[in-house]
């Protein structure tokens, strides 16, 4: 068990690794000079001389590799490198959006949880009944509308039409509850439709008939198929934390929620490449570490699958 974590843990290092040089490269590869709108946006005339100057102090001048050994070296000692846009350091401004966004995406996955936890185990438990029905119909649109169009609504409705909420949500308990609804709809539907699905995978496992033969109490059942079910749900889970923590960013912006969703589309737009990369290089981590103790967990819950 604990040469299979081992193993595991290796392979997230190698997977970060390999995240780091694809995304380093891809925002080399994009098109546009950092140190030209540098000094564009501070109105200082370019010439050959200036651009050649900013671009040594900014580090393009040298050689890919080199950056990219630079660069990496720095983030393993937490320095995400200075702000293209203003030279302040790139850490403490991840950092400042980040808890907030954690608080958003936390929030959002407790409320789907709770949404659609309960619905799929009935659902699953009362199949092609009037309630599977409905539910079914609720989750396929639950899951097909995207985030920032249930936002928009949300705001037509809630803040303009009714008054009922703050349109910015500047950080406040009730600010937080339409991005968490934004975020948290879309993500039921999902969950609804893959709990359910697993299920109705226990139920027709051959431990259920033989507890319903011998006259098993229904909710003894229940817990059983749920407990034999955990292992695979928690996947289920983990593999939407990806998506959560990216469509936050959407959501944020919409909101104007002080999380990191602001920072970062703006640095798209400045062309602030640390602070991108800094993002990418956080986002990938948390996916990976989580998807990582969800399999770990998943061996736990059920010893028959593999690390």
């Amino acid at each position: 068990m604990i040469g299979k974590i081992l193993k595991k843990l290796a392979s997230l290092i190698v997977i970060l690794i390999i995240l780091s040089f694809l995304v380093f490269g891809l925002m080399d590869l994009a098109p546009g000079d950092p140190a030209e709108r540098k000094l564009s946006e501070q109105g200082i005339a370019i010439s050959r001389e200036v651009l050649e100057a900013e671009r040594a102090k900014m580090g393009l001048d040298k050689p890919f590799f080199v950056r990219y050994g630079e660069w990496f070296s720095g983030i393993i000692r937490g320095d995400f490198g200075d702000s293209y846009k203003d030279d302040m350091p790139v850490g403490p401004k991840l950092a400042a959006g980040l808890k907030n966004t954690l608080i958003l995406t936390v929030s959002s996955l407790l409320a789907a949880l709770v949404i659609a936890f309960p619905l799929s185990v009935i659902s699953a438990f009362r199949k092609n009944g009037i309630i599977d029905h409905i539910v079914r119909v609720l989750s396929f649109i639950g899951n097909s509308l995207p985030n920032f169009l249930i936002s928009i609504l949300l705001m037509y409705f809630l803040c303009i039409k009714l008054n009922l909420f703050p349109i910015i949500a500047k950080g406040t308990v009730e600010g937080l509850l339409l991005p968490v609804l934004s975020l948290s709809i879309p993500m039921a539907g999902r969950f609804i439709r893959q709990m359910r699905a697993e299920i109705l995978d226990q139920l027709k496992e051959d431990y259920v008939s033989g507890m319903q033969g011998r006259g098993v109490k229904q909710g003894f059942i229940v817990m059983n198929v749920l407990w034999n079910s955990l292992g695979h749900i928690f996947t289920i889970i983990a593999l939407q934390i990806g998506s959560l923590m990216g469509g936050s960013v959407v959501i944020e912006t919409i909101f104007r929620w002080p999380g990191i969703g602001k920072l970062v589309m703006d640095s798209i737009t400045a062309r602030d490449y640390p602070v991108i990369l800094g993002f990418v290089i956080i986002l990938g981590v948390i996916y990976v570490v989580i998807n990582q103790l969800s399999d770990i967990l998943h061996h736990v819950l059920d010893p028959r699958t593999t690390l």
